[in-house]
């Protein structure tokens, strides 16, 4: 990167840029609530841009509802978590357990088409990422791997070593996910159809053992 881009970009950018500081996970508290919806809004708004990666919703549309509902995960779900940089947060991972998908999502297993070759013993048990968020102007920057490492750490000490996760291919395709995939080393497992936001989506399902 030239020296003029360089000069334009905040301290934070600058630093994770050359890597001169360390990203800090923890789990999210209600603290982090607007924090993380700002996040959200910078990725989940009514543009979709396949290669920008995105979340489905429009998180500016309906604050109340929005900030409501990721209220609820952070109190919840037993793995939510943001990533911090000079105390400011950066990014989050939203992971549900098998339990806890199953309940918001009953037929998710038969709804599936799983592949031929995939071993459905490793439903068994698992974690399912739903949602992985950076700010928008910060994507790139290892941020979503280092929240991958502590989702990974700690549900190893629960034993849980299957991890699945979504990618949306249509109506518009999610590159920037597919990517990660490919970079995290998942392995497709199977796709399927859901009916949200009045529109079919195609998602397709990836997963790894971290054994």
């Amino acid at each position: 990167m030239d020296q003029l881009k360089l000069k334009n970009l905040s301290v934070l950018e600058k630093e994770l840029l050359t890597g001169k500081d360390r990203i800090r996970v923890r789990k999210a508290t209600p603290k982090d609530l607007q924090s993380i919806y700002q996040v959200a809004c910078s990725v989940g708004n009514n543009k979709k841009e396949a290669n920008q990666g995105f979340l489905i919703d429009d998180y500016s549309s309906n604050p109340k509802y929005y900030q409501t509902k990721l209220l609820e995960n952070i109190f919840e779900l037993d793995h939510f978590y943001v990533a911090e940089s000079y105390n400011k947060v950066v990014g989050f991972l939203i992971a549900y357990t098998k339990e806890q998908w199953l309940k918001y999502n009953e037929g998710w297993i038969e709804e599936v088409y799983w592949k031929p070759d995939f071993n459905i013993k490793n439903a068994n048990d698992f974690i399912l990422v739903d949602k992985t968020a950076i700010l928008s102007h910060l994507t790139g920057k290892g941020i979503g791997s280092e929240l991958y490492k502590k989702l990974i750490f700690d549900i190893k000490t629960k034993g849980i070593y299957d991890i699945f996760a979504e990618t949306i291919i249509s109506p518009t395709p999610n590159f920037a996910s597919l990517s990660f995939r490919i970079k995290q080393n998942y392995t497709l497992a199977g796709m399927r159809y859901e009916d949200y936001l009045d529109q079919v989506f195609t998602t397709l399902i990836y997963h790894k053992s971290i054994y």
